[in-house]
């Protein structure tokens, strides 16, 4: 696939200088990520795409183009592409995350918009589609493989066949078929995740993967099936296997993630760095302002002993091609004009971002106007839950007093989303299950979609909290009400704080409420922009921090993934608990 310029003709006349180009960036370092060199350059544009590149004569035709920027010599960089991310989970809207993104260099995101799918199914992703319209960055549209995550373990909003798939490849931006998290329906060939491959094999996209510790012949299944990119990757000898099997990895740099050390300590031996690439996944509104996007990717695959131009082109011409667009991701005739100015290759902070040859953003500062867009799905309730009581949050014994042996889930670490089923004897008192041990905490997930009434309760330990409720609808991927607790009466409290507004996260310590962000759109989105987002993120992150997740680098995401069944070992849904290995809800009473 390539993109196509408005008129071919005339960017052959301007690539052979018989008329003007729109704009010459000229007295540049350029950065070459073809063939990793770096030389001076001046750089033609006509109508959003690059016609020429000067490097033999660099005094020549410097009067033929419209609009001159001199480069003072920095280095001219290709635009950043993100190779999987997920807009609703920076909480902003489309349009207010390209406000967001663009000034740090971002140009084009692969999205995938399966949280907003398992709350308002094809309707949501319309909606991102949509509203990612007429932006200055190239917003691309993964259709949502797993809507549920993994059915028959969970109940989520919708739930997305071969034909909605099907359907929703019509979207004009659409470019795969997103993450396919099911990866044990893939190797094992079910028919349902057989016809959703299907329909993107026919249709010709390529399809995003996700195969967190699979290995072996079951990645060799995975990859027969059809998926070839994994941004779950963790462990460095993880990385070496999927590269050595040419599977994508997608080094993930996110706000509670960070893969790439360990995945560049473990493939930095090889030689050809072709099949790694960088996304971001889940980046939070105030990282995104305080640190930047995809060039704080790079800039800490560099830190962490990556070559410059190698970092650059995983982050550009690596994704493009695993996208398969043709010509994105480098500086060259016939490329699209997505192009940075940066003083510094270790830095990577844009003096000019150029987007489709057009300036965007400079010095850090948007130069482009983004209006701001009403839709009617922005304001529609989404927490269809039944009236909760106390007893609700209760766990009933079957026995009256004593002790009884409970399977619940254990993190393995306050770092990593990890999980094992483990099994112990807890307390009972007047037929109530009682903790006797700081680290255990009571779970709830409760199912907030039309037509569910599903409540299921449990144990965790590790998860990090010493006291209070924290709750919260951002919970991946059906994004059910998920509360981890000390007491059903402040669990009750934080519940019913975000059914009142919508949706968003809470905490409540002693019977009081600490923090609600707010987040009205799917229960996973807010209408503010990136400044103000920022300020109630940081509030919530305090709020967290309160109630004992004092060792977190962002506390406020450690509850979003306790309830996605797709991360081994032991996760929770409104079902129950559940082996993810063995695709079992396992009881609760051992």
């Amino acid at each position: 696939m390539k993109l196509q310029p408005k008129d071919k003709k005339q960017l052959l006349k301007a690539a052979l200088g018989e008329i003007p180009s729109d704009l010459l960036i000229k007295h540049v370092q350029l950065v070459n990520v073809i063939t990793g060199e770096i030389y001076p350059a001046n750089v033609f544009v006509y109508d959003g795409m690059i016609a020429h590149v000067e490097y033999k004569n660099l005094d020549a035709d410097l009067d033929k183009a419209a609009t001159v920027v001199d480069g003072q010599g920095h280095y001219l960089i290709p635009g950043f592409l993100d190779a999987h991310e997920h807009i609703e989970s920076s909480m902003m809207t489309p349009r207010n995350f390209a406000k967001a993104v663009l000034p740090h260099g971002t140009t084009t995101v692969i999205t995938d918009p399966h949280e907003i799918a398992n709350v308002w199914g094809m309707e949501g992703v319309r909606y991102m589609h949509d509203s990612g319209e007429d932006l200055p960055m190239r917003q691309l549209i993964d259709i949502p493989s797993c809507v549920p995550a993994v059915p028959g373990l969970e109940n989520a909003g919708a739930d997305f066949l071969a034909e909605q798939i099907e359907e929703l490849c019509g979207l004009k931006r659409v470019i795969g078929l997103a993450e396919v998290m099911d990866f044990l329906a893939v190797i094992h060939g079910e028919d349902r995740m057989m016809d959703i491959l299907k329909v993107a094999e026919d249709r010709g996209l390529y399809m995003q993967g996700h195969a967190p510790y699979v290995s072996g012949r079951m990645l060799s299944a995975y990859l027969c099936g059809g998926p070839n990119t994994c941004h779950e990757t963790r462990a460095s000898d993880e990385g070496l296997e999927k590269l050595r099997s040419a599977m994508y990895v997608d080094a993930r740099d996110s706000s509670i993630t960070k893969n790439v050390k360990d995945i560049w300590e473990g493939v930095k031996q090889v030689k050809f760095f072709d099949h790694l690439c960088f996304c971001t996944d889940d980046r939070e509104a105030d990282d995104i302002l305080n640190n930047g996007h995809m060039n704080d990717v790079v800039r800490n695959a560099i830190r962490c002993g990556m070559d410059p131009v190698t970092a650059i082109k995983s982050a550009t011409y690596n994704t493009a091609r695993e996208i398969k667009i043709e010509n994105l991701g480098a500086i060259a005739p016939g490329f699209v004009a997505d192009m940075l100015l940066v003083e510094s290759l270790e830095e990577l902070k844009p003096s000019h971002v150029f987007y489709n040859g057009e300036l965007v953003a400079e010095n850090g500062k948007l130069l482009a106007d983004i209006k701001d867009e009403s839709y009617a799905i922005e304001h529609r309730n989404s927490m269809h839950v039944k009236k909760l009581s106390v007893e609700d949050f209760r766990i009933q014994a079957p026995v009256e007093n004593g002790t009884v042996k409970v399977n619940l889930m254990e993190y393995k670490d306050l770092l990593l989303s990890s999980t094992l089923v483990s099994c112990e004897e807890l307390p009972v008192e007047n037929g109530y299950l009682k903790l006797n041990d700081d680290d255990l905490k009571f779970v709830a997930v409760v199912n907030r979609h039309e037509g569910h009434d599903t409540v299921a309760l449990g144990v965790v330990r590790g998860f990090g909290t010493t006291t209070g409720a924290l709750a919260s609808t951002v919970s991946h991927d059906s994004h059910n009400l998920t509360i981890v607790y000390d007491t059903a009466e402040n669990a009750l409290l934080a519940a019913n704080e975000l059914i009142a507004c919508g949706g968003g996260m809470c905490a409540v310590k002693d019977g009081a409420v600490l923090h609600t962000l707010q987040l009205p759109l799917a229960g996973l989105i807010s209408l503010k922009p990136a400044e103000e987002l920022a300020v109630d993120n940081a509030l919530m992150k305090d709020a967290n921090r309160a109630l004992g997740l004092v060792d977190m680098e962002n506390p406020l995401l450690r509850i979003v993934t306790l309830a996605l069944p797709v991360i081994p070992e032991a996760k929770m849904s409104d079902l129950g608990l559940i082996d993810v290995l063995k695709k079992e809800i396992v009881p609760l009473f051992a």
